[in-house]
């Protein structure tokens, strides 16, 4: 066993009996919405991958320990640290876990700890990807990267609409990462169903998602799958508004000279702020109907593998 790597009896069990198990980020909960809503909503999404009949193993770094699967206690303590709680990336981690710190794992490093697990499917909100402006700013997640080295697939509402979908589509091409719409041809855009950019294939079934996971995995080819999921109906935002409000976010940004691993966090608060508080309530229905994806392709892939 990895000395760094700390797995709960129950993902532990799961694994070994080759039942369904979902891997859930905890960046969301420290630096993507505020307290309490990130608590209830980490919540929400640990019952909702129960619901789908999978077990949830939210992911941290707690005590210098890659930490698979923690307890309602520990994502209170995160929720109420909230953005004292190191944003922790691939970087990070030597770091972090040598000095037994905590952090708050990115959509990279929860990729990393569940392949170290053995858990195969990691459900969130949206991706990092590439920054607008990137040509200058070589503004790039890390995100991209462990899609392509990291045998992990992501189910995900597409990348954050904040970023270049375009220049992220081609980045996952040139690292040869499938993009699969589910029940859909067109990359979805976060708080939006569209995007106007197409993916790779469309898969209208959590078996078919599956069996391209299955067929990877037999073939022996290395790295990740992702799976954009379009936002519920109910709850997308209209593209012109959230376009002109991404836009003042940014504006905003700019001027205050935010960069780097801040940006994000920055961004989405504003645009809670300019869209009075309705994409935050996006967010959490996209990251729920997400979660019950990812519980369904994690059920669909037992099936095959057992």
């Amino acid at each position: 066993m990895n000395p760094y790597l700390s797995v709960s009896d129950e993902v532990r069990e799961a694994v070994a009996h080759s039942r369904p198990v979902v891997a859930l980020e905890s960046t969301i909960i420290s630096h993507g919405m505020p307290y309490p809503q990130n608590v209830q909503t980490a919540l929400s999404v640990e019952k909702t991958v129960r619901d789908a009949g999978a077990v949830p193993a939210t992911i941290a770094i707690l005590g210098g320990r890659l930490s698979v699967g923690i307890s309602a206690e520990q994502i209170e303590f995160l929720g109420k640290k909230g953005l004292a709680v190191y944003k922790a990336s691939r970087r990070d981690l030597p770091v972090l876990l040598s000095r037994g710190a905590d952090g708050a794992t990115t959509v990279a490093t929860t990729m990393i700890a569940a392949q170290m697990a053995g858990v195969r499917v990691f459900a969130t909100g949206g991706i990092g990807g590439v920054h607008r402006g990137a040509e200058t700013t070589m503004d790039i997640s890390a995100d991209l990267e462990e899609l392509a080295q990291t045998d992990v697939t992501v189910v995900c509402a597409g990348a954050k609409s904040i970023l270049d979908l375009g220049l992220t589509l081609e980045y996952l091409e040139t690292k040869g990462v499938p993009v699969i719409g589910y029940g859909t041809d067109e990359l979805p855009a976060f708080y939006c169903r569209q995007s106007g950019f197409g993916v790779d294939y469309r898969m209208d079934t959590p078996a078919e998602i599956a069996a391209a996971m299955h067929a990877k995995a037999e073939a022996g080819l290395k790295g990740g799958m992702l799976v954009a999921n379009p936002i519920p109906e109910a709850y997308a935002m209209p593209e012109d508004r959230m376009t002109d409000c991404i836009n003042r976010a940014i504006a905003i940004a700019n001027a205050n000279g935010v960069r780097g691993k801040s940006i994000t966090p920055f961004l989405l608060d504003q645009i809670k702020q300019l869209t009075d508080g309705k994409s935050l309530e996006a967010n959490i229905q996209l990251v729920l109907s997400n979660a019950r994806l990812g519980a369904e392709i994690a059920r669909a892939l037992c099936v095959l593998t057992c």
